[in-house]
């Protein structure tokens, strides 16, 4: 099992960018994958970036050329940066790690756009 805990939200105008940081409890070097998802208010959570343990990304068509995540293994973060940012950013953004058959979740930090 693993805790992962979200940092980085905020507000931002349209244009601007920001980091976001998922710290786990334990070590990430062996975990499946990492991912960052994200949800609007009445929208269906969804996949933004995902980071395997070979280093594979994936990347939501909506966010590819402007999003990119990364990890920092010796301390024990994923990271997500989000440039160029759009009102349509908005969101919870979330964490997930995936081990073994089974999710982790983080609470999620919030993300605002302004026009």
């Amino acid at each position: 099992q693993v805790q992962l805990v979200e940092s980085g939200g905020g507000l931002v105008q349209a244009g601007g960018s920001l980091r976001l940081s998922c710290a786990a409890s334990r070590s990430i070097f062996s975990i499946n994958s990492m991912a960052w998802h994200r949800q609007a208010p009445g929208k269906q959570r969804e996949l933004v970036a995902m980071l395997v343990s070979s280093g594979t990304t994936y990347y939501a068509d909506s966010v590819k050329g402007r999003f990119t995540i990364s990890r920092d293994t010796a301390k024990n973060t994923v990271y997500l940066q989000m440039n160029s940012l759009k009102p349509e950013d908005t969101a919870r953004y979330y964490c997930r790690s995936h081990e073994l058959g089974s999710d982790y979740w983080g609470q999620g930090t919030q993300v605002t756009v302004s026009s």
